[in-house]
C-alpha cells in the first residue's frame, strides 16, 4: 500500500470509528422498523400467493398516495409510502435473495415521495410511480426465481448470523455482496450507514487480500483502495442519486471479478506445490 493511501487509511478509520454509535442506532431502528426476517424466507414456495398479494397491495397502496397528491389532499403524508413497504413480509423475501432489486424499490419508493414533497408536475410522479410498480414486479419475479432454486435445495438457507468468510475467493465474494447492500442503504437515505459500510468492508475485508493481490496486480489493488477511500465514499456524500452510486459500485465489482481470478489462481499454486 502507498504511503498516502496508508494514510488515508488511517483517517478512514477514523471517521467510521466517529460514525459508528451514529450507524449503529439507524440500523436498529431500521431493524425494529423492518421487524425480525420470518421463517418464510426460507420456504418461499409457500408463500409466493402471499407476497404477490402484497405486491397488488403495495401497488394500489402507492396509487392511493399518489392519488391524493393529485387530489390536492392536504392532509397526504409522504412518509406513509415507507410505511406500506416496511409493512409487508415480502419486504425480507426480497431483501435477502436480491439486494440490487430490493435497492431499486427503494430508489423508487424515494423517486414518489421526493417528486410530491418537491411538489413536481403530476405527470413527473407518476412517471416515477410506474418506475416503483416495475421495480415491484420485478422483484416478485425475482423471489419467484428464488424460490424454484430453494425447493431444489441450490440455495443457501438465510441465516441471521454472518459467516466469516475462510478464503480470498470468499471474501471477494462477501465484498460484493457487501456493497450492493451499500447501494440498498443509500437508497434507504440511510448515507451515513452506507459510508461506514464502505469503510468497514475496506478494513475488515479488502485488507486482509491484499498482500496477496499486490504480489499478482499491484495497480488493481491502489485502483481498487482509491474506488473505497475516496470514489465510492465520494459518491455517497455528493448525493447524486442511487444510479450514480450503483455505477460505481458496478464498475468496482468488476475489478473484484479480476481480484477473484487472480486469488483463485493464487490458491490453486499454493496446491499444486503442496
Amino acid at each position: 500500500m502507498t504511503t498516502t493511501l496508508k494514510r488515508m487509511s488511517a483517517l478512514v478509520f477514523a471517521s467510521a470509528m466517529s460514525l459508528a454509535m451514529v450507524s449503529l442506532a439507524m440500523v436498529s431502528s431500521r431493524a425494529m422498523a423492518n421487524g425480525e426476517i420470518g421463517d418464510h424466507v426460507n420456504n418461499l414456495h409457500a408463500h409466493i400467493s402471499e407476497y404477490t398479494e402484497e405486491v397488488h397491495w403495495l401497488e394500489s397502496k402507492f396509487g392511493s398516495v399518489v392519488d391524493a397528491y393529485a387530489a390536492k389532499d392536504k392532509s397526504l403524508k409522504t412518509d406513509a409510502l415507507i410505511e406500506y413497504w416496511e409493512e409487508v413480509e415480502f419486504h425480507s423475501a426480497i431483501e435477502t435473495q436480491f439486494v440490487p432489486i430490493y435497492a431499486s424499490i427503494w430508489q423508487g419508493i424515494y423517486g414518489v415521495k421526493m417528486a410530491i414533497d418537491g411538489g413536481k408536475p403530476l405527470s413527473e410522479v407518476r412517471k416515477e410511480q410506474e418506475n416503483l410498480n416495475h421495480a415491484l414486479w420485478q422483484a416478485l419475479g425475482a423471489v419467484k426465481l428464488a424460490a424454484q432454486y430453494q425447493k431444489k435445495g441450490l440455495v443457501d438457507v438465510v441465516k441471521t448470523t454472518e459467516k466469516e468468510p475462510t478464503t480470498g475467493p470468499e471474501v471477494i465474494d462477501d465484498i460484493k455482496t457487501r456493497l450492493d447492500r451499500v447501494v440498498a442503504k443509500y437508497a434507504e437515505q440511510l448515507h451515513e450507514v452506507a459510508t461506514t459500510l464502505v469503510h468497514d468492508t475496506y478494513l475488515q475485508r479488502f485488507e486482509g487480500i491484499e498482500g496477496d493481490l499486490i504480489a499478482k496486480d499491484a495497480a488493481l489493488v491502489e485502483d481498487l483502495e482509491k474506488d473505497f477511500n475516496v470514489t465510492l465514499p465520494q459518491a455517497i456524500s455528493k448525493n447524486k442519486g442511487v444510479d450514480s452510486v450503483r455505477a460505481v459500485v458496478e464498475t468496482m465489482q468488476t475489478k473484484l471479478d479480476r481480484a477473484r481470478a487472480l486469488l483463485v489462481e493464487a490458491e490453486k499454486s499454493r496446491k499444486d506445490v503442496f
